[in-house]
């Protein structure tokens, strides 16, 4: 049975990993500070509740867990935040990385998946964005998932570390049997706060910019199904335990819709209206962005099977319905 160490793993996206890989029968060890994770998320394996930055405590759940892989969530993640605070950002994803890796060289550690972002991209030049797309982010959110994708590529040439960097665009959705979802005490996901605006939770939905360079004027996403997410991350991680050479996939559908378009179909699912105000841009946001999926569905195999905003909505509203009001 192998053993995965999941960093992150009681978080929104880490959680339905985990969920997935515990299903599959693999040994599984969350490693979490729980700042922004769930303790009921965690449906498979341990928890240790500890911080990336506490390099001792890391090294201890190492030589404790024996771990074969490692798949690394654990990141700050909201761009605006990160131009406020760049000093939180750099410390967590950039430092806390640099501790895993190093940990990762030492345990001889036979794969690891890194959590990276379509914010590696800034604003593309061309659309659909591929993987050999220029590199250029216009956040420090997308600078230190940049920063830590040029480490495992220089960990991999000197020490032979073979890695899958995995590039979200927007995930959304939870799982369909209603068991994990997306909590935040503070949401920023667009679909997120378009429901809870549908549930009467916000007062309205705040559009942030309504005059860029598209055809209603907001911005444009590839959003993903979480749970197409969390197989992109099982066939990653079969992929690297069979063998596989270190490299970096985008993770999206390749079709992107406006923000007044997801607006539109969570009106539309929920059979609900609510108010929307048009606000000013926000900082770090491009126009488009919009994944070219070829290249993981021809390296790993990858079939998405939520390939539908409204289903992709759909259960994100059951989520909200049946767990939004519980005390986390």
């Amino acid at each position: 049975m192998t053993r995965v160490l999941l960093t992150g793993g009681a978080g929104y996206i880490g959680s339905h990993v985990l969920k997935l890989l515990g299903e599959k029968g693999f040994e599984l060890l969350t490693y979490d500070d729980l700042s922004t994770g769930h303790r009921w998320a965690i449906l498979y394996g341990q928890l240790v509740e500890a911080d990336l930055l506490d390099e001792k405590k890391l090294e201890e759940v190492f030589e404790a867990f024996k771990p074969e892989a490692v798949i690394h969530f654990a990141a700050k993640v909201v761009v605006p935040e990160s131009i406020n605070e760049p000093l939180k950002y750099y410390l967590n994803n950039v430092r806390g990385s640099l501790n895993l890796l190093k940990l990762c060289v030492k345990f001889k550690i036979k794969g690891f998946i890194f959590s990276s972002s379509a914010a590696v991209y800034g604003i593309p030049e061309k659309l659909p964005v591929t993987e050999d797309s220029l590199l250029k982010p216009i956040n420090p959110y997308g600078w230190s998932k940049l920063m830590v994708e040029q480490m495992l590529e220089d960990f991999s040439k000197a020490y032979g570390l073979r890695y899958v960097s995995l590039r979200y665009f927007n995930a959304a959705g939870a799982d369909p049997k209603g068991r994990i979802g997306q909590v935040s005490k503070n949401p920023t996901h667009l679909i997120t706060r378009a429901l809870k605006a549908a549930l009467g939770q916000l007062p309205y939905l705040e559009i942030y910019g309504t005059n860029y360079p598209t055809p209603d004027g907001t911005c444009i996403r590839d959003f993903i199904h979480v749970e197409d997410l969390a197989v992109a991350h099982f066939l990653a991680l079969k992929y690297l335990l069979e063998g596989g050479k270190s490299g970096v996939y985008n993770c999206g559908y390749g079709r992107g819709y406006s923000v007044r378009e997801v607006i539109e179909t969570v009106k539309k699912v929920t059979k609900r209206d609510f108010p929307v105000k048009e606000g000013p841009r926000r900082v770090g946001d491009p126009p488009v962005l919009v994944a070219s999926c070829e290249k993981i569905k021809k390296g790993l195999g990858w079939v998405p099977q939520y390939d539908d905003l409204d289903l992709i909505i759909k259960t994100a509203w059951d989520w909200e319905l049946k767990y939004a009001l519980r005390k986390t």
